[in-house]
């Protein structure tokens, strides 16, 4: 009898979470997207009929636009409510904003934000229960006041490892552990492909893509350097670089574009998701701790990061074989996250030591290829002894 009531309890446990109806809080940036969409594949994963919706600020929508995992994208603009001082406008629109939020009755919303205004988001869903992270993994605390229940989370870990601690303890589902399960589901449509073709023909469809900037002043490795390095590439490696920058950013990237000598350079500024296609082709990415850097992540192309305030072992690549050029001469680095510094040394990095980091990484490439090949051979080879063996 307990036997058996036991098992109908836990079957009603598991039909409710496969049709629970769920919203992703993460509002921005795009680095902070990327490292949610693993999440959002692992729920997907564990309960497949479950309704999954998202909510993000409106500037950082692309990347989960046309997203098949998704059953709803909510489009939120923050900012146009915090610098509206007309009452008569930013009533209309926060009204406009509940009423999206509020369109699907919400059994959980998920918080991986830690701000007061993603857990606001949370709050005024409507959502049953609301989790969000514990303790000092909130950037803002106050916004545990906000949240039904929070989730310990390991602190000394990458930032995707914390979000699917979240979402495991949340909804009781298993989450891929192993870095090389982590998936990265964006849609590209023949449009944004399109619009990569162009410039990668443009290249040879043998380029490099370099991306010098990076939202903070302190994270930004210098144009000129920037530029040696696209010269270097051309000299060892016959590689192309494409400079590519987003909107403000076109006096810095034509900056590297004057400063090279190879004249084998050229400034890009594609959609974002074109900037994804783009970087699907590439042979190497060269760049911060910025947006394109996590979008390079995601698309599997091979990565030199160049960080200083930040930490890679929180926010960059995931991959084993992917290459972090940083300082550890100095000692001011731990915990930093300054967006500006009077002493600003630790991007401070010679030309030389990013070029043999790049070397490399098209080293360990060419031999993750040649392995590919290899395992490829041995299964058709396999296929064909047992084709001819029946």
């Amino acid at each position: 009898m307990k036997t058996n009531l036991l098992f109908l309890l836990l079957t009603a446990h598991y039909l409710l979470l496969t049709i629970m109806r769920i919203l992703i809080v993460k509002l921005g940036s795009i680095g902070d997207i990327v490292h949610t969409l693993p999440v959002l594949a692992a729920i997907r994963e564990a309960l497949p009929r479950a309704s999954l919706s998202w909510a993000v600020e409106r500037r950082s929508a692309e990347i989960l636009q046309n997203n098949s995992l998704l059953e709803r994208l909510i489009e939120v603009d923050t900012k146009r409510l915090r610098n509206n001082s007309i009452l008569s406008e930013t009533i209309p629109a926060l009204r406009t904003q509940l009423r999206d939020l509020r369109a699907t009755e919400f059994d959980v919303a998920l918080d991986f934000q830690g701000l007061l205004k993603s857990a606001t988001i949370a709050l005024v869903s409507g959502a049953r229960e609301r989790f969000g992270f514990a303790g000092a993994a909130l950037r803002e605390p106050a916004s545990r006041f906000l949240l039904s229940r929070t989730m310990e989370v390991p602190l000394q870990a990458h930032v995707i490892e914390k979000n699917l601690a979240l979402a495991a303890g949340a909804l009781g589902i298993e989450v891929p552990h192993e870095r090389q399960a982590w998936r990265f589901p964006i849609a590209v449509s023949p449009a944004h492909e399109a619009e990569a073709e162009t410039v990668a023909l443009r290249n040879k469809d043998n380029f490099a893509v370099l991306n010098p900037g990076g939202g903070w002043a302190t994270k930004l490795w210098s144009a000129e350097r920037f530029a040696s390095l696209a010269d270097e590439l051309w000299e060892r490696h016959q590689l192309r670089s494409i400079v590519v920058h987003g909107p403000g950013e076109e006096t810095l990237a034509a900056r590297v574009v004057e400063a090279s000598r190879a004249n084998r350079t050229e400034a890009a500024s594609l959609s974002l998701k074109g900037l994804i296609a783009l970087l699907r082709r590439a042979r190497v990415y060269v760049g911060g701790d910025t947006g394109p850097t996590h979008l390079a992540v995601a698309t599997g192309t091979p990565i030199v990061g160049l960080f200083g305030p930040t930490e890679w072992w929180r926010n960059g690549s995931s991959r084993h074989d992917d290459i972090c050029v940083e300082r550890h001469d100095i000692n001011c680095r731990a915990g930093c996250h300054r967006r500006s510094c009077s002493a600003w040394v630790c991007m401070d990095i010679e030309v030389e030591r990013v070029l043999n980091a790049v070397t490399e990484r098209l080293e360990r490439a060419r031999r993750a290829e040649r392995a590919g090949e290899s395992v490829k051979a041995g299964i058709t080879n396999a296929k064909a002894e047992t084709t001819f063996a029946s």
